[in-house]
């Protein structure tokens, strides 16, 4: 037996459940597809090598939609501070300075993801389908699309919701192009234990070789992210811990503190890629699957839960009003309310990659002046802030703390 859905979401990480509870309540009726469950957290557990920090927007939505307690009820760290800064430039922004508690949240990704799916058993219109695989897409403009799962279950949906990654099975089925390059830069991820109480501040300090940055987390642990050639992070992820330790203190600033344990470290390349459109007919692309963006400033996450937050805002509004889901013309709303706008913070972050990453001399002298007048002009201090924290631009109603339903 087939069975039917408005909406069928493929994949059930933080950005596609975030998709799914912006549904929920609402009259359509919903199906999320998740081949792997995270694992249940305990208090006592380490803290996980793929964090985020959640911008003031994510936390909005996140709060909107009913999820938030559960991230607060297991763990995360606010940060009011960060700092950017090399040879010459420095400035610091403060979340004091534009009457905030705080500019972000460092959480682990599983965190959010369990607070997600916890949240989604609130909802009768809302079925978790996982463990399970996929067998098969069929899709064909105009007609409902089919997923074949491999317990045997038959699914159709009006409009079938990609937000299973990168390398989107989604995507690629439906025959929606993307545009990519790699970077010549891989990411080491590094967990480590301080001699530092909880910290409140995040910071990147930038050299010809790759950005360095720390991310807090609570207690005495925080994450380093250090980029660098994939030769030299090859390299590194070979040392031992307590190689790797020493490597940390020789490169890393004072402002790091004593570490005293390296814990767990992991690596990723650094790949730029973007869905040339979002949307056909009963198809839309969300999160990675749609883009994937530098990770200098922490927005990969961030963007991908606003496109979730205006997914839904689309496709509520269009149900009010009547009209069919999976019409081109309605989709297109929430393409035209995510692609502009992913794109120039795409393009931000390349021109921040292009012109950190080097030692061309007028070019430091450029960017070290830069920081010196982000840190003396106020008014422009304080817009740098309010982006970052996903306060500024078209904002979707959720990110807003604006319920939609």
């Amino acid at each position: 037996m087939k069975e039917n859905f408005d909406v069928i979401i493929v994949g059930g990480g933080m950005v596609g459940a975030a998709a799914a509870c912006s549904l929920g309540g609402s009259s359509l009726k919903v199906a999320i597809i998740e081949n792997s469950p995270p694992l249940p957290f305990t208090d006592d557990q380490p803290h996980d090598l793929r964090v985020s920090a959640l911008s003031m927007a994510s936390k909005n939505i996140l709060e909107t939609i009913g999820a938030w307690e559960g991230i607060i009820n297991r763990r995360f760290c606010p940060f009011r501070r960060m700092r950017v800064w090399e040879t010459a430039g420095d400035t610091e922004f403060c979340s004091d300075d534009i009457g905030h508690s705080a500019l972000g949240y460092i959480v682990e990704n599983r965190v959010t993801q369990l607070a997600l799916l916890e949240r989604l058993k609130a909802f009768e219109n809302i079925e978790l389908i996982c463990p399970v695989s996929i067998k098969k897409i069929k899709y064909t403009a105009g007609q409902y699309s089919e997923i074949e799962l491999e317990n045997g279950r038959l699914l159709s949906a009006k409009v079938l919701v990609a937000a299973d990654g990168g390398q989107s099975r989604v995507r690629q089925t439906v025959g929606l192009g993307v545009t990519s390059w790699d970077y010549k830069q891989h990411a080491l991820v590094i967990y480590i234990e301080t001699a530092y109480e909880q910290q409140d501040i995040t910071w990147q300090r930038f050299l010809a070789s790759g950005p360095q940055a720390f991310l807090p987390l609570t207690g005495n642990y925080g994450s380093i992210v250090w980029y660098n050639s994939p030769d030299e992070v090859n390299r590194l992820k070979t040392l031992s811990y307590d190689a790797l330790k020493d490597e940390l203190v020789a490169a890393f600033p004072d402002c790091l503190g004593e570490v005293n344990k390296v814990l767990g470290v992991a690596s990723f390349p650094l790949k730029r890629q973007h869905a040339q459109n979002y949307v056909k007919t009963g198809v839309v692309l969300i999160g990675d699957a749609a883009h994937m963006i530098n990770p200098l400033a922490g927005q990969g996450v961030n963007i991908g839960l606003l496109d979730a937050a205006a997914l839904g805002e689309v496709l509520i509004d269009a149900t009010k009003k009547g009209l069919e889901i999976a019409d081109l013309s309605t989709l297109k709303n929430y393409e035209k309310m995510r692609r502009n706008e992913n794109l120039r913070m795409m393009t931000v972050m390349d021109v921040f990659y292009h012109v950190f990453s080097n030692d061309v001399l007028p070019i430091k002298f450029i960017r070290n002046l830069g920081l010196g007048l982000a840190e003396r002009v106020l008014p422009a201090k304080n817009k740098v802030m309010r982006n970052a924290m996903g306060l500024e631009g078209n904002l979707p109603k959720l990110a807003r703390g604006e319920p939609i339903i």
